[in-house]
């Protein structure tokens, strides 16, 4: 069996015309790679109550979760780590970033809304990510296997 398999779920929260990332890697462990909110999923919830809690855990913030929008999947060639992520679309129930928010995992120093002008000169995974919040398609899409960014 292949242990390194990961699923993991993300919100695509499109708030008054700007898509909300946030720093993929804590501080000073990697490039500064931009990415929708979101995490791995813990057994014995739903996908719903996982996506919640992550925003939560990375934003501070409570949203509503809607329809799934992308499937998407990374891997480390080099190491056994492939993890697969559905992307779902969420609103949010308040709109407001708290400043004395901290992640509690560590890892979220940075979150904050993007127009999708400035999405073209950020390094986002996935690569698809603007495409698909800015320009929704009819369904959900599909991106292939990508390299995971180091």
């Amino acid at each position: 069996m292949y242990s390194g398999l990961r699923l993991g779920v993300r919100a695509i929260i499109v708030h008054a015309d700007r898509l909300l990332l946030v720093n993929a890697y804590k501080p000073g462990a990697g490039p500064a790679l931009w990415c929708a909110p979101g995490g791995g999923v813990e057994a014995h919830r739903s996908l719903h109550q996982n996506l919640q809690r992550e925003v939560y855990e990375e934003t501070g913030l409570d949203i509503e979760v809607g329809e799934v929008a992308l499937i998407n999947e990374f891997h480390d060639p080099e190491r056994p780590f492939h993890q697969i992520e559905i992307f779902f679309r969420a609103g949010l129930v308040h709109d407001r970033l708290d400043g004395a928010w901290t992640d509690p995992g560590g890892i979220v120093a940075k979150r904050r809304f993007f127009s999708e002008r400035e999405t073209k000169g950020l390094l986002l995974k996935p690569s698809s990510l603007p495409r698909i919040a800015f320009n929704p398609p009819q369904s959900a899409a599909y991106d292939p296997l990508e390299r995971m960014v180091k």
